[in-house]
């Protein structure tokens, strides 16, 4: 495969014609090896229009979703940025040529490790990867200008919403239906102790990240 033939199309046919005029975006999903961050026996699906599966209930989100939703972020080249879920680092990557630190979570130490190793084998050097429980974010670390949650929620958001920056602060994720079958990408402002919200786009992804399900508690 000729992937940097393969990253130009992705780009112009799933993220330019989808409403994301943000050259600083397109040009690092065109420049970055998304292939580098899939499994290698799935790296034939990296640049197809669909979700990938990392492992075990986990996928990265296809171009077009992903980069709607850090699009509608509106990362800034100042901006602390939280990355929650971010697999093998990707969105992490895609983001750091975007703000100016980047902190990526996940939850196993083996997911951490490779997601250091694919950062650093690129030369990026201002996006960390953290270990902890995705829902509690890091909040040493923190308050963070933007939050980006690049799979489904349901519920379990308020302790992430706590992290944001009052008056700046901005959250985006896709937000399922209790049955999971269909979703809005949504961005959620902070106002002082205030929350607004507004829909995105509709999105579909596969699943529902862990401890954000519908019996996971509170939603906002």
């Amino acid at each position: 495969m000729d992937t940097a033939l393969a990253r130009k199309h992705m780009v112009d046919s799933q993220v330019r014609p989808n409403d994301v005029p943000d050259m600083r975006l397109q040009k690092a999903m065109e420049t970055l090896p998304r292939e580098a961050f899939v499994p290698a026996n799935r790296r034939a699906l990296a640049y197809v229009e669909r979700d990938v599966p990392l492992f075990e209930g986990r996928w990265l989100l296809k171009a077009r979703d992903l980069s709607k939703l850090i699009h509608g972020a509106n990362i800034q080249a100042s901006d602390l940025v939280l990355d929650v879920g971010c697999g093998f680092g990707y969105s992490a990557a895609v983001m750091s040529q975007l703000a100016g630190v980047v902190v990526g979570l996940e939850e196993d130490e083996s997911v951490v490790a490779k997601a250091t190793d694919n950062l650093t084998g690129l030369g990026i050097d201002n996006a960390v990867m953290v270990k902890g429980p995705l829902p509690e974010g890091c909040p040493k670390q923190g308050p963070y200008d933007v939050i980006v949650i690049a799979g489904g929620v349901q519920r379990n958001l308020e302790g992430l919403l706590s992290q944001l920056k009052p008056d700046v602060g901005r959250l985006v994720t896709i937000v399922m239906s209790p049955q999971g079958a269909l979703g809005h990408a949504t961005i959620y402002t902070r106002a002082g102790e205030a929350f607004g919200r507004r829909r995105l786009f509709e999105s579909q992804p596969s699943g529902v990240l862990p401890g954000f399900n519908h019996s996971a508690g509170f939603v906002f």
